[in-house]
């Protein structure tokens, strides 16, 4: 079955070159103009990466993208609001990833084929389960755990972890961390990472006081090895 992919955006001419330019790929793509009849077609749709503009009439993208993440789709917000503060609340509304307006389509596809990655690796046939202390991750369904408690998580925030985990008391770089997850720009991309880790942080902590994420003080990030004790 092709990927899926829903182009959400109230600019007619927009939704028609990408839809082209999607089914060119290879992809399985459907459209919506609107925040409402977005949110119906993600239903019946399943789609496996969201293109979202946040300008859109009825629901916005930023409600749009808080009624859909962690539902297993990639979701990649495109608008012209190019302002750090739009990219920050689009990030922390729930969105993988942020492109501005005019973007290049190269660069897009690129996001997309990286979007898939990500969301796929869930879904591998096989993989081993990833343990630090009460903490746990399937690779092979995309399960993640602290003791009995499931943690829902963002594709991204899924490969973050991931990340963390294999790589667990090294210090990993933003820009190691952004390169992981095909973020963007260097420069966009360092800045996105600590909003993706910001929000992890917050979704381990409801269910746990361990603090599993460290910041490193100009180097980056590490994950502490969790000993039985600290459980």
């Amino acid at each position: 079955m092709n990927e899926r992919i829903l182009v959400v955006d109230d600019e007619i001419n927009i939704c028609e070159l990408l839809s082209m330019e999607l089914s060119m790929e290879g992809y399985d793509v459907r459209c919506a103009s609107d925040g409402n009849t977005a949110i119906e077609l993600f239903e019946s749709f399943s789609p496996d990466v969201v293109l979202l503009d946040i300008m859109l009439p009825g629901k916005n993208g930023y409600e749009v993208c808080g009624e859909i993440k962690d539902r297993g789709a990639g979701i990649i917000m495109l608008s012209a609001l190019g302002e750090t503060a739009e990219r920050i609340s689009g990030l922390d509304t729930g969105a993988d990833d942020y492109i501005t307006k005019p973007f290049d389509t190269a660069e897009l596809l690129a996001r997309i084929r990286a979007m898939l990655r990500r969301v796929k690796k869930g879904g591998a046939a096989a993989g081993p389960v990833l343990s630090n202390g009460p903490l746990r991750l399937r690779t092979d369904s995309g399960e993640v755990r602290i003791d009995d408690t499931a943690i829902r998580l963002t594709a991204a925030e899924f490969e973050l972890l991931s990340c963390f985990m294999q790589n667990a008391d090294r210090v990993l770089s933003r820009e190691m961390l952004s390169a992981r997850i095909g973020s963007g720009d260097l420069g966009e991309g360092t800045r996105s990472i600590d909003m993706h880790i910001q929000r992890l942080r917050r979704k381990l902590s409801a269910a746990t006081d361990i603090r599993f994420i460290e910041t490193v003080f100009r180097r980056g990030y590490k994950m502490r090895i969790i000993d039985t004790d600290e459980e």
